[in-house]
Parts: C-alpha cells; sequence; structure tokens
C-alpha cells in the first residue's frame, strides 16, 4: 500500500521558519505532481504550492516569496521551507501526491495525514 507521512509541524512565533516533509513509501512505481494544501478553522482547505517531477512550481499568492517548494526525486520526498511565518499561517498542512502503484494502471490521488502549524503572535 502507498502512503504520505508528513512531518515537521509545530510552534513558532510571529516571523520564524518552519521546514515541512512529506515521504512516499510502498509499492511505487511513478510519482507525477506533489504539493501542500492547509486547512485553517473554519475554511476550506486551499493549495498553497505545486511543484511537478521536473521541478517547476507554483504558489498561492499568500506565500510567494515566504514560501518555497521542494523535491526530491529519489527519496520520494516533498518539502515545504517556510519562512517568515505569519499568524494567519496557523493550519493543519497536507501533502498531496499523484501515485503510480505498481497495482494501478493510472495515478491516484494521495494524502498525507496532516501536520499542524501554529504561529503564535
Amino acid at each position: 500500500q502507498v502512503q504520505l507521512v508528513e512531518s515537521g509541524g509545530g510552534l513558532v512565533q510571529a516571523g520564524g521558519s518552519l521546514r515541512l516533509s512529506c515521504a512516499a513509501s510502498g509499492r511505487i512505481f511513478s510519482i507525477s505532481d506533489m504539493g501542500w494544501y492547509r486547512q485553517a478553522p473554519g475554511k476550506q482547505r486551499e493549495l498553497i504550492a505545486a511543484i511537478t517531477p521536473g521541478g517547476r512550481t507554483n504558489s498561492a499568492d499568500s506565500v510567494k516569496g515566504r514560501f518555497t517548494i521542494s523535491r526530491d526525486n529519489a527519496k520520494n520526498t516533498v518539502y515545504l521551507q517556510m519562512n517568515s511565518l505569519k499568524p494567519e499561517d496557523t493550519a493543519v498542512y497536507y501533502c498531496n501526491a499523484q501515485i503510480r502503484s505498481y497495482y494501478s494502471g493510472s495515478d491516484v490521488d494521495y494524502w498525507g495525514q496532516g501536520t499542524q502549524v501554529t504561529v503564535s503572535s
């Protein structure tokens, strides 16, 4: 079975930094796009950054210049470096990946378990 495991969340003061990691494991044939979403209390889940296998990225306006997404294809891992954090960045952060396993004939959408990021003012 394929799974995504996240790490790196926590509590940080405004202006601080955190780095999230998300590793995919299992019988993986290939991984297409990977991304990070977040969901704050009472709000919908939103896409904040995505990256293609070739390294092309896009990010939400709210995090541009502060957050950087990257990936290590050899490790099946995606990262989110978050700098200059603000209280409004407080949310549960989820990683997402389009993965084709050895059991499936097409890409399947997988999600991490979520990691809490809390930014204090």
